[in-house]
């Protein structure tokens, strides 16, 4: 009930600023229509769609949505929880440790002589049968988003447990003393090796809330960055190449690649004690 409340306001808010009108007298260009506007915006609040979804239902080009969405600051739709139409609210822990994120991504392998980019899309499907599959397990701390990270073949408990004791090792050569881990609710992460291992260690280990995964939104971008920078950057010919050009990224990524978070600096740049910072 909170919930249809606060959205209820919020459309009479969107609602009365659209009623206002915003642009000087004497202006030449036109601007759509109030009654329009407010369909918009009516149709932006309680569904939560896109320009194009909102433009092919109201009959509108998308541009002219957009431009209606962008002059009462309407939020992104990245930036909102889809289940609850809330802004997500982007936080930081004030040091390095405090929390890091651990994920698995599953990513299809390239066949040998390459997929579809390299041979065209149907040559490259009749060679996708039985290639399997790699599951890239990372941990990225949470203030400084410096990542480690591994390509393995399964996400069983003791891949996983083997992994943290190797990422926890890094973290520690760096100078970071890990307090607490947040990982989704997957089976490897609820079984006893995962739970002991973090004990033995003094990790608090957190879980994020299921349905939920903007809450393990540090790697979750971390993925996605890995996936468009390295996975899909360039026509691989084999799965072995894809995997040879994964640790160069991977240190591109911690030393060397500005961060948006991170006022353009690389993850390094929060870690005075990461080795090979200038290489």
């Amino acid at each position: 009930m909170a919930d249809q409340a606060a959205r209820r306001r919020l459309l009479k808010v969107r609602i009365r600023r659209a009623s206002q009108p915003l642009l000087p007298r004497g202006r030449t260009r036109t601007r759509t229509r109030t009654r329009t506007e407010r369909r918009i915006i009516k149709v932006r609040v309680l569904r939560r769609w896109g320009p194009a979804r909102i433009a092919g239902l109201l009959r509108l080009v998308p541009s002219t949505v957009h431009r209606v969405l962008t002059r009462y600051g309407l939020a992104r739709l990245t930036h909102l929880d889809r289940a609850t139409g809330r802004v997500i609210r982007r936080y930081e822990r004030q040091r390095p440790g405090e929390l890091v994120h651990v994920d698995i991504k599953k990513l299809g392998n390239i066949p040998d002589g390459g997929g579809h980019k390299v041979l065209g899309r149907q040559t490259g499907r009749k060679t996708r049968s039985n290639v399997g599959y790699s599951y890239l397990h990372t941990a990225v701390d949470d203030h400084s988003r410096l990542a480690y990270s591994e390509i393995h073949t399964d996400e069983k408990k003791e891949t996983a447990t083997s992994f943290w004791k190797r990422a926890h090792a890094f973290f520690a050569e760096c100078g970071i003393t890990v307090e607490r881990v947040l990982t989704d609710n997957g089976a490897c992460y609820r079984s006893h090796d995962w739970r002991d291992e973090l004990a033995r260690a003094g990790i608090t280990h957190k879980r994020t809330r299921p349905y939920r995964p903007q809450t393990n939104g540090k790697v979750e971008r971390f993925n996605r960055t890995l996936l468009d920078e390295w996975a899909y950057a360039r026509p691989y010919r084999s799965e072995q190449e894809r995997r040879d050009a994964f640790p160069g990224w991977l240190h591109t990524y911690n030393h060397h690649r500005g961060h948006t978070a991170l006022k353009g600096q690389p993850p390094a740049s929060r870690v005075p004690n990461l080795t090979g910072q200038y290489t």
